[in-house]
C-alpha cells in the first residue's frame, strides 16, 4: 500500500481540497484522486526531511497568529489597493531579512505564512547565508519587518521544529 499512495494523508488532504474546489462529481473525485496520487509520487522521490514536531502546544498559538495576521493584512491591503490607490502613506520595497532558523521544514512553513500573507511575497532564500529577500506592500523600515518576523514567526517555528 505504501508504494502505491506514498503519502497517504497528504494525498487525501488534496482530494478533499480540490472537491471544495470544484463541485462534487465522480469526475473531479477521479480527477482529484489521480492528481493527488500524482503529487504524493513526486514528494516521495524528492525525499524531504520528516518533521519532527519538539512542542506541540505552541502550534495553535502559531496558526492563532497567523490567522489574526492575515485577517490584519487583507483588510490594509484592501484599504490601501481597493478604497485609496497610491495612497501616500504606504509605499511597497524589498526587505532583506537574516533568519536564524536552518531546518528546512520550518523555513517551508515561514514562506507558506508570508506568500500566503496578502502585500508580502517570498522572493528568494539564501540557504547557507539563512538570508531571506522579501517584497512587502507596506514598507515602513527594514528594521521593522525584521523584529516583526523574527519575535512574531521565527521564534514560535523554531520552538516549533528545532
Amino acid at each position: 500500500m505504501s508504494r502505491l499512495v506514498p503519502h497517504p494523508v497528504l494525498s487525501a488532504a488534496l482530494v478533499v481540497m480540490w472537491l471544495f474546489l470544484t463541485a462534487f462529481t465522480l469526475g473531479h473525485l477521479l480527477l482529484g484522486t489521480l492528481i493527488a496520487l500524482w503529487a504524493g509520487w513526486s514528494v516521495e522521490h524528492l525525499h524531504p526531511p520528516k518533521p519532527v514536531f519538539r512542542r506541540w502546544l505552541a502550534i495553535p498559538k502559531l496558526m492563532a497568529i497567523v490567522a489574526v495576521d492575515i485577517l490584519r493584512s487583507n483588510i490594509t491591503v484592501a484599504r490601501v489597493l481597493i478604497l485609496g490607490p497610491d495612497h501616500p502613506k504606504y509605499h511597497s520595497g524589498f526587505v532583506e531579512l537574516t533568519l536564524r532558523m536552518r531546518d528546512p521544514n520550518a523555513i517551508a512553513v515561514l514562506a507558506i505564512i508570508l506568500t500566503g500573507t496578502p502585500g508580502t511575497a517570498w522572493i528568494e532564500f539564501d540557504q547557507e547565508e539563512g538570508r531571506l529577500l522579501l517584497h512587502v506592500l507596506d514598507l515602513r523600515s527594514d528594521d521593522d519587518w525584521q523584529t516583526l518576523i523574527r519575535d512574531r514567526y521565527e521564534a514560535l517555528l523554531m520552538e516549533i521544529f528545532e
